[in-house]
């Protein structure tokens, strides 16, 4: 794998892991109101979104 590819994949997963913690903050914010579970969301980031899709 070339140093470019390796790059492109590094970037990739670092959007994807901030993307996802942000849209868990957003969305338990909204729903619960609470500024603490939505930092405790955001940690978990896709684990809480896939739950949130899931369950409701």
């Amino acid at each position: 794998m070339s140093y470019e590819n390796k790059t492109v994949i590094n970037k990739t997963v670092k959007t994807g892991i901030t993307f996802g913690s942000a849209l868990a903050m957003v969305i338990s914010y909204t729903t619960w109101k609470s500024v603490g579970w939505a930092i405790v969301h955001g940690l978990l980031s896709w684990i809480y979104v896939i739950y949130f899709v899931l369950k409701y």
